[in-house]
């Protein structure tokens, strides 16, 4: 009998952990072939998420949990985990039911017909999604895809069901500075897409901000390209040359016809201009520099507070 092992990462989800074990629970029992495994990653919760995981223990087996010292962030709480799942086929679903869990006897189908090592799912609409946020993402995956060499899908979730091989593939990449979105494309292997409408959670309110959402995003250009650096470089060739081109007019004119250099005021908003284009390419080598900086520190991922054990652990 195979084990699939579902990672649920968890952060203040006190209100939706019911609703979601109730569907789960129910998903699972139809699927008597497989043993499974709830591996409840709390990413250092401040309300009674870890409270509620140890009630739920008492009356389910299957269920382990694993707890953070503090919130350390949830590429941190899926990288543990997939670290700490002992399945032969690995999911990640999100716990506020917005990974619908009755996609997942599809998705074990196309896994056991030999054709996929992994099996993905994506949002085929952004409705209930504010209309700013839905046209930030779209122009983010414009953008990220036309920049990077690794394909990232426009409204790929993290909800996705994997074989062994694949799950050992992500855990090997092991930079401190993660976008999940781009590691599972940047591993590669077999992959099968499921589209279906958006869901709003079930319960309690989302932990992404705009603003968040906004850094995330520039978390995966940073870390899947080097484009915004070659530009800068290229700026700053264009600038020369502009800036050569200019100073022999200006000689020019001063030899042959003695005109007078310009105004004060066109010299200063030149000045603030380049000024602003040299400041916003440092801010991107900047980027790249602490983010490089952050990786040679070798600090932990993240940190667990409490856990329990496995009796398969791999």
């Amino acid at each position: 009998m195979k084990k699939v092992t579902i990672v649920v990462p968890c952060h203040n989800e006190s209100v939706a952990l019911p609703a979601f074990y109730r569907e789960v629970d129910e998903v699972t029992a139809e699927l008597k072939e497989y043993e499974f495994e709830l591996l409840f990653v709390d990413d250092g919760s401040t309300d009674d998420t870890l409270a509620d995981l140890k009630k739920m223990i008492e009356e389910d087996k299957r269920i382990r949990y694993i707890t953070f010292s503090r919130n350390f962030g949830k590429e941190a709480a899926m990288l543990a985990g997939l670290e700490h799942a002992t399945g032969d086929y690995v999911a990640v679903m999100d716990a506020d039911l917005q990974d619908p869990p009755k996609l997942l006897p599809k998705m074990l189908k196309y896994l056991e017909s030999g054709d996929y090592d992994s099996v993905a799912t994506r949002r085929s609409t952004r409705q209930g999604e504010p209309a700013l946020r839905s046209f930030f993402a779209k122009m983010f995956y414009k953008l990220i895809n036309k920049m990077s060499k690794v394909e990232m899908v426009d409204g790929a979730r993290d909800y996705r069901l994997m074989t062994r091989q694949v799950v050992d593939a992500i855990v090997e990449c092991q930079e401190y500075n993660r976008y999940s979105k781009g590691l599972w494309s940047f591993v590669g292997f077999r992959i099968k897409w499921i589209s279906y409408e958006n869901v709003e959670r079930v319960a309690g309110k989302t932990n992404w901000s705009f603003w968040q959402l906004f850094a995330y995003a520039i978390e995966g250009i940073v870390a899947f390209t080097t484009l915004p650096l070659t530009l800068s470089a290229l700026f700053g060739i264009l600038f020369c040359l502009v800036a050569f081109v200019l100073i022999i007019v200006i000689v020019v004119k001063t030899l042959l016809f003695g005109d007078p250099v310009s105004g004060w005021p066109s010299l200063v908003c030149i000045i603030m201009f380049v000024s602003g284009v040299q400041l916003f390419f440092l801010g991107i080598i900047g980027e790249y520099l602490a983010k490089a900086y952050l990786e040679t520190k070798k600090r932990p991922k993240y940190i667990i507070r409490e856990m329990t054990e496995s009796k398969n652990v791999k």
